[in-house]
């Protein structure tokens, strides 16, 4: 984030009430949380609740953010934060288990980005949004970030809280198993 857009993040923050800024976050990127929320927890019950938690405490934290990245990162990074917490949560390892054992994990297989790039252009939208479902949470929630929020690798390693190698590791694999869900759905790769 350049220094312009930060001065004039932290301006508009420094004028208003923070349920005004909650309001402006709400609108801004409610729509974009609740998105992300989805296309890693598969719900859109559960997303709307993760939504929910993440205004909360973006709410009870908006005070002591220190504008060290950008409002959007932040905002994505407490969303994955909450998306693992229900993850790693009772309830939904015991349903996500028992639909693995009915699931055949996809196979590790080469890729190259042109070629993703030259099949991902020939799918609909909904072809690459069911593909991109049937990933992991953990290559689902780098996909996501990546193509459906265009975020950088460096954002990406803010929101994740990994290193920028792990974040184009975890990208190359995802990109792996995306390709080979792909093919095992018939869609050709050229």
């Amino acid at each position: 984030m350049n220094a312009s857009a930060k001065s004039s993040e932290a301006d508009w923050t420094l004028q208003l009430t923070n349920e005004e800024k909650l309001t402006r976050l709400m609108s801004e990127y409610g729509d974009n949380i609740v998105q992300l929320a989805y296309l890693i927890v598969k719900d859109r019950g559960i997303a709307e609740d993760i939504t929910q938690e993440v205004f909360l405490k973006a709410y009870r934290g908006l005070d002591q953010f220190r504008h060290q990245s950008s409002v959007k990162t932040w905002l994505y990074r407490i969303a994955i934060n909450e998306s693992r917490k229900y993850l790693r949560s009772w309830s939904f390892r015991q349903i996500f288990s028992t639909y693995l054992s009915k699931e055949e994990a996809p196979p590790e297989e080469a890729d190259t980005a042109n070629v993703e790039s030259a099949v991902i252009g020939r799918m609909s939208k909904v072809q690459v949004a069911e593909q991109v479902m049937k990933l992991s949470p953990l290559y689902r929630k780098v996909m996501v970030l990546h193509y459906y929020e265009d975020l950088s690798i460096r954002e990406m390693a803010q929101v994740l809280d990994i290193s920028e190698d792990a974040v184009r590791t975890q990208l190359s694999r995802a990109r792996k198993h995306f390709k080979a869900l792909c093919e095992k759905e018939g869609l050709e790769w050229t």
